[in-house]
């Protein structure tokens, strides 16, 4: 297939372009090339997605398949649809769990109720710069893709995406705290559960999509499981004369510990929202999504954090300062 990647050089979409190469694939990355180099084996196209005229390198280029990545633009969505999609064999969106209005319920699906779209323009490039519209501008793209795309659209819709280049620090966090030892604070949430998909997983599933024609709307996320259990496993894998310390959230919250990411955060922690990793992985697992183990993923992710720095300044989670305040409430 010839195929183009709207990306390439980072994270989830340079695992994907790093897939189409080894498959043997004839794979163009459209980028400015300013986050990092794409895949050996790739071809780069300098497409810059904030000029208007940026998809002018690609004018009349036809593919069988289109990967998108776009984090919340829909001026970029727009811009993308209108140069390439007339051309374009197969269309896959990528979007977010995010879409969803309500994050109480357990076992959701794709059926479930999605936020109102956003349709102004916002400079918002990052769910960091703007959390309140990055659900609703992920509504509004999806739709703009279906409406012009129908049958050809793919849309999956990642829950937490762990392991090689994460940079978000919501899952590598914590092999990255296990692997340092000591005690170690941890959520006293037993009823909470918990879900991820590792990014080669995940890359490996929407490559499947584009060679088989994948078309309709998948969470794009794995098992269950309670988040104890998933704790437990990490420090195990990864913790070197590791003791857990679970603290109730009450505590937690009159410490004034964040939930799920950002600074004095508890990374996987989402009380109140414990819907937003429990979401159905049946309909994604039945399409073809495949999940390495809870221990390869830890392995992948703490992998990951070494080669970033564990004494690095951290995007979410406890300081080691903060984390000791906390240890006197044990």
């Amino acid at each position: 297939m010839r195929v183009l990647v709207l990306g390439g050089t980072k994270f989830l979409s340079k695992a994907v372009a790093t897939e189409l190469v080894r498959r043997g694939h004839d794979v163009l990355c459209a980028a400015r090339g300013a986050s990092g180099e794409v895949p050996a084996g790739a071809k780069l196209i300098r497409v810059d997605r904030n000029d208007p005229e940026g998809f002018a390198p690609l004018a009349g280029e036809r593919f069988d398949s289109v990967i998108d990545v776009a984090t919340m633009s829909l001026t970029w969505v727009d811009e993308a649809l209108e140069a390439l999609a007339a051309n374009a064999g197969h269309w896959t969106f990528v979007s977010s769990i995010s879409v969803y209005a309500d994050h109480g319920p357990l076992g959701q699906d794709t059926s479930a109720k999605t936020l109102e779209p956003l349709l102004e323009t916002t400079e918002a490039r990052t769910p960091a710069d703007n959390p309140a519209a990055y659900g609703r501008i992920k509504v509004a793209s999806e739709n703009r893709v279906l409406d012009v795309l129908g049958e050809r659209a793919f849309i999956p819709r990642p829950g937490l995406i762990t392991g090689q280049e994460d940079w978000s620090d919501r899952f590598g966090y914590w092999p990255a705290r296990f692997y340092q030892g000591g005690r170690a604070v941890v959520p006293d949430s037993p009823e909470q559960p918990a879900q991820y998909v590792d990014v080669l997983d995940l890359a490996n599933w929407l490559v499947d999509a584009s060679e088989q024609r994948l078309g309709g709307v998948f969470d794009a996320i794995g098992p269950i499981t309670p988040l104890p259990e998933m704790i437990a496993e990490i420090a195990e894998v990864a913790g070197q004369d590791i003791e857990l310390v679970p603290l109730a959230e009450s505590k937690l919250a009159e410490a004034g510990v964040n939930p799920w990411a950002g600074a004095r955060s508890l990374p996987l922690w989402v009380p109140g929202n414990h819907g937003m990793l429990a979401h159905d992985p049946k309909p994604a697992a039945d399409a073809g999504l495949r999940h390495r183990s809870l221990g390869d993923a830890t392995r992948a992710a703490l992998e990951n954090e070494l080669s970033l720095g564990l004494e690095r300044e951290r995007r979410s989670g406890l300081t080691h300062e903060e984390e000791a305040e906390l240890l006197l409430l044990s």
